[in-house]
């Protein structure tokens, strides 16, 4: 489970509001909320960013264009034929290769693009209001620096100064690499957020877990079922309310949590390696504001 869904709650958990992964997480959510509400139907954000990986007569491999705009095999396949439904690009085969697509951007795939940046560029201002254009440009070079080595060199502009874009993509790289450090625990970042908030707060109703996170019922409900899977956190109900129940950890999951908190500073400090204490506490600020909203 990558992101929170189903909801834009603006708050933070005192005890995450200052993590960097954390805030990448959320902000990442909100991107996806906002994808939702500014763009119009007949517009897929997938399609813009390969209309524009496309640019200049380049063909490029199908997988390419995924490692390029950031999204998954999956969604590529969806993505790419579409397209080419629409006759926005040419889709063929790769001589040698029966299983891999070599896609190129037809004229009407161009016109597409420059009718569909209006829209994108909606949607970097839906996300920024309450940003003056300094502040911006400040959390995209903070960003940019995050990802430097792992954008390819030839990324299309328009996306290198799209906040949603870059945002969505250092997102998956610290999901990436925390997802890894908590594998040998049995949990997920997600089950992170989760353990902090019961750290913090105590035991409280499951629904009140997922406004502190900005996560929707549903999901919350699988988190607790996977965090009682391993024998972190078991629910109970209250005597005064048998339809509430109010989540509790249990005594191994703050030594587990704690340990997990440990190496993922170490790990945050390597992926911010290139900002000083200055640059991260402004990347902080920055990211606290597009979170709530501020």
């Amino acid at each position: 489970m990558g992101l929170p869904d189903g909801t834009d709650s603006p708050v933070l958990l005192p005890r995450l509001s200052s993590v960097p992964g954390h805030l990448l997480w959320r902000a990442a959510a909100r991107v996806g909320v906002q994808l939702d509400r500014v763009l119009p139907e007949g517009v897929d954000i997938h399609a813009y960013a390969a209309l524009l990986a496309l640019a200049g007569g380049a063909t490029r491999t199908q997988q390419s264009v995924a490692d390029m705009i950031s999204v998954s095999r999956t969604t590529m396949v969806k993505v790419a034929a579409e397209l080419a439904d629409q006759g926005l690009v040419e889709r063929v085969r790769k001589p040698g290769d029966r299983r891999s697509y070599a896609l190129t951007r037809t004229p009407e795939g161009a016109a597409a693009a420059r009718r569909w940046r209006r829209h994108a560029e909606d949607l970097e201002d839906a996300l920024t209001r309450g940003f003056t254009l300094e502040e911006r440009e400040a959390l995209r070079r903070l960003l940019l620096r995050i990802l430097d080595g792992e954008l390819a060199p030839d990324t299309p502009e328009p996306l290198l100064e799209s906040l949603g874009f870059l945002i969505t993509r250092a997102h998956a790289r610290m999901h990436r690499s925390f997802s890894e450090i908590l594998e040998p625990f049995g949990i997920m970042p997600a089950h992170f957020g989760l353990l902090t908030t019961l750290v913090e707060l105590g035991p409280i109703p499951q629904a009140a877990i997922g406004r502190q996170l900005g996560v929707s019922g549903a999901s919350i409900v699988q988190l607790v079922d996977g965090l009682e899977a391993v024998g972190l956190v078991e629910r109970r109900r209250l005597e005064s309310d048998r339809r509430t129940q109010v989540v509790h950890l249990l005594p191994k999951a703050r030594e587990i949590r704690d340990r997990a908190e440990e190496l993922a500073m170490s790990d945050v400090r390597k992926r911010l390696g290139s900002l000083d204490a200055e640059e991260t506490e402004e990347l902080v600020g920055l990211l606290q504001r597009f979170v709530t909203g501020g």
